[in-house]
């Protein structure tokens, strides 16, 4: 039987570590050993958000877990905008982290910020900006099906997670990524896309041929919108295991 993978699942904007709650509990079932933390602002820390709250307060949050934890050997998981914070976290502790996972997720190169690798995060930017608080950026709106909440369309599942949801920081967006280590670059990567209904206007990037460390990228497609780990658990636990 394989030994344990240890899993640091770490969440989206907007979201908390809540939304990983089905995938947690199948890979749990499996024997993994999972982490699935809120980032700060969110969910039990959604009492911290405000405008100094950013990318590397987040790369903070989950390099400080594994290293308080101790945890190695490390398969760090990052949805949506999580594909920044986990690209951070291994620029800053490559020795802990043996695969990086970028589910529907922005992909980086250093010096980048969320804007540059999904230009529409400037126009969420651009509305908070005529606020009262213009640090402050709401949750996306909700779209008739088959579009749904982040692609979450059963109405039990979308009222859950409306629950759950709460603003964000714009520097979050606004704050480059640091990608600039060696060792970091080495690290196995793999992609998984959910290539369900996507509302117009969002682009994905392309994922490059070829991972940094010169191996053809592995990329997965899943038919799911995007909250693929409320929408297909049992399907993406399945790929998330697959070296």
């Amino acid at each position: 039987m394989p030994s344990p993978t240890t899993y640091v699942l770490v969440h989206g904007a907007w979201h908390d570590g809540r939304s990983w709650e089905r995938v947690a509990a199948l890979l749990t079932a499996r024997g993994h050993r999972v982490h699935a933390p809120d980032l700060t602002g969110r969910g039990s820390t959604a009492h911290l958000l405000g405008p100094e709250v950013g990318l590397t307060t987040h790369v903070d949050d989950i390099a400080g877990l594994v290293l308080e934890q101790d945890l190695g050997e490390v398969v760090l998981v990052g949805h949506s905008y999580a594909g920044m914070v986990i690209s951070g976290v291994a620029n800053r502790i490559p020795e802990r982290v043996s695969r990086l996972v970028y589910v529907d997720a922005m992909v980086p190169v250093h010096g980048e910020n969320a804007i540059d690798v999904m230009p529409l995060t400037q126009a969420l930017i651009d509305g908070a900006a005529a606020t009262a608080e213009p640090w402050r950026i709401p949750p996306l709106p909700e779209h008739p099906a088959p579009l749904g909440l982040f692609g979450v369309t059963d109405p039990g599942d979308t009222a859950w997670l409306r629950s759950t949801l709460t603003d964000e920081s714009v520097l979050c967006f606004r704050q480059p990524v640091e990608m600039d280590s060696p060792a970091a670059a080495l690290i196995p990567r793999s992609h998984i896309l959910c290539v369900g209904n996507v509302p117009a206007g969002v682009t994905r990037r392309p994922v490059p041929a070829a991972q940094p460390n010169g191996e053809p990228s592995r990329v997965h497609e899943l038919e799911s919108g995007h909250d693929c780990m409320i929408v297909r658990p049992a399907a993406l636990s399945d790929l998330l295991q697959i070296p």
